[in-house]
């Protein structure tokens, strides 16, 4: 992409020729077969770039410019190359290029290729690679491209098994480019816990592994013997997305710890949008049979029983179990008669209103300390119709997110 502004002197339009949008720049590929690298189909490009090129995500000083990351499938050993046709030049334009390099060395660890024949002699070599620590579960989709069922399995590995580190270091990288906020891990902190997706698939008549995605889970210690497991970071590369490897990592996550009587409940750290859907997912299908859920209970409301079931048996805090029941009571609920629609919309939003009143609490305090004139300014931010607005916005929201998941559901 290149960046044009109206108004400017020859100079600075010529150096603006030189930007480069990174997003675009960086060519990633998941490489199984030689031909993987002359094919156009194999590469995607990263979400993010600005943890390593900044806010703007452009790097300066070149034109046409590719960095190619590109990693053997199962493995993830990497080729990591700079093209491009021309660069300002120092002498001429008093300018230097960005320091591209250097900028990715900075995350991803040494050893890589720097060029394609080493990196094809490694491939070959990955007949030998097999998936790291201990096989918790074993899958098939049905891929409609091949016309067949394709194998997953995920694996739940740590730090002892051999060769892991260096693996893991070169599958955060993918981190930087595919979570906003992403950061490393302390690998040496023993109460990490990582769990590995692979797909099965066939070269040359033998069985190879190919890398899909991963989950870090942190075990917090809960007084006096508990632990929490608290999910840290969750991807599934893109050319996996959306063929459900997510729910199913989580799912079989969920079965690992709720078979752990140490475990307290299970949470996540700062998730995005696109993690609680998928947790809403794999929640309710985990506690649709549950006595406590059937639908004469959820049509009595979210109740204590509903808490201790779900957090003893399947490890699910209290926050998370109430979003549960209201997505299990919307598929009681005939919404078409007024008084359970009613009834529904209300039970909902009590919950929503809470933030409100702690707001309202806050005021009242206010009142005792504040003088007059200072006291209509701050009521003058909270006007009670656009309180009313905003809950209705949420609560349509919700059910509209809830919907979803139902259907989803009903496709499972």
């Amino acid at each position: 992409t290149f960046f044009f502004f109206p108004g400017l002197t020859a100079t600075e339009k010529k150096l603006a020729e030189y930007k480069c949008n990174t997003n675009e720049a960086i060519q990633l590929k998941l490489v199984r077969f030689p031909e993987d690298l002359e094919d156009e189909n194999t590469t995607f490009n990263p979400e993010y770039s600005h943890q390593v090129f900044g806010d703007d995500e452009v790097a300066f000083g070149y034109k046409g410019l590719k960095i190619l990351l590109y990693y053997i499938a199962g493995n993830l050993s990497t080729l990591f190359r700079i093209e491009y046709t021309s660069r300002v030049n120092e002498k001429f334009d008093c300018v230097e290029a960005d320091d591209v390099e250097s900028k990715i060395r900075e995350i991803i660890p040494p050893g890589f290729c720097t060029n394609t024949d080493d990196f094809v002699s490694l491939l070959e070599k990955e007949v030998n690679f097999k998936p790291f620590g201990m096989l918790l579960h074993t899958y098939s989709i049905h891929n409609e491209e091949a016309g067949e069922d394709i194998t997953y399995q995920i694996y739940k590995a740590d730090m002892t098994c051999p060769g892991f580190r260096e693996y893991h270091e070169r599958l955060q990288t993918f981190l930087m480019w595919f979570i906003e906020t992403a950061s490393f891990i302390d690998v040496d902190d023993e109460r990490w816990n990582y769990f590995l997706v692979f797909e099965k698939y066939n070269k040359d008549g033998a069985t190879l592994f190919a890398t899909v995605g991963y989950m870090t889970v942190y075990n917090y210690y809960v007084y006096p013997d508990k632990t929490r497991p608290r999910v840290s970071q969750m991807l599934i590369l893109p050319p996996f997305q959306g063929e459900g490897h997510g729910a199913q990592l989580l799912e079989t996550v969920h079965r690992y710890y709720m078979s752990s009587p140490t475990v307290l409940d299970i949470t996540a750290e700062d998730p995005s949008e696109n993690y609680v859907k998928l947790r809403d997912f794999v929640l309710v299908k985990l506690c649709q049979d549950l006595v406590c859920f059937s639908p004469v209970k959820l049509m009595q409301g979210f109740s204590q029983e509903m808490v201790m079931e779900a957090q003893q048996k399947l490890k699910i805090n209290k926050q998370h179990t109430r979003r549960v029941y209201e997505i299990l009571r919307l598929r009681a609920t005939n919404m078409g008669d007024a008084e359970q629609s009613r009834s529904y919309r209300l039970d909902v939003k009590r919950r929503l209103i809470g933030p409100y009143k702690k707001k309202q609490r806050e005021l009242a305090k206010m009142r005792r300390c504040l003088r007059p004139e200072e006291m209509t300014n701050q009521l003058n931010q909270i006007d009670l119709n656009l309180q009313r607005e905003q809950l209705e916005e949420s609560f349509q929201q919700l059910v509209s997110d809830y919907r979803r998941v139902l259907e989803r559901l009903a496709q499972a």
